[in-house]
């Protein structure tokens, strides 16, 4: 087990690493058009296809089947 002034240290250097985080994140230019963020994201029309496929098929993986489908 670790030692109360290692722990102290530990702490130390958790705090400088914090510190340090938030100072990139505040140099980060940020923009507040989500539409920016992720334009040319997808550069490869089949992908971007699947992508919405996929997306499709999660939003409809939880709805309960209707019973008049199942018999046809």
């Amino acid at each position: 087990m670790l030692d109360e002034s290692a722990l102290e240290q530990r702490l130390v250097n958790l705090e400088h690493t914090v510190a340090e985080l938030k100072r990139q994140m505040s140099a980060v230019p940020t923009t507040d058009n989500w539409l920016e963020k992720v334009t040319g994201s997808v550069s490869d029309e089949q992908t971007f296809l699947e992508i919405l496929e996929y997306g499709k098929f999660l939003r409809h993986a939880d709805k309960p089947v209707d019973e008049t489908s199942e018999q046809e």
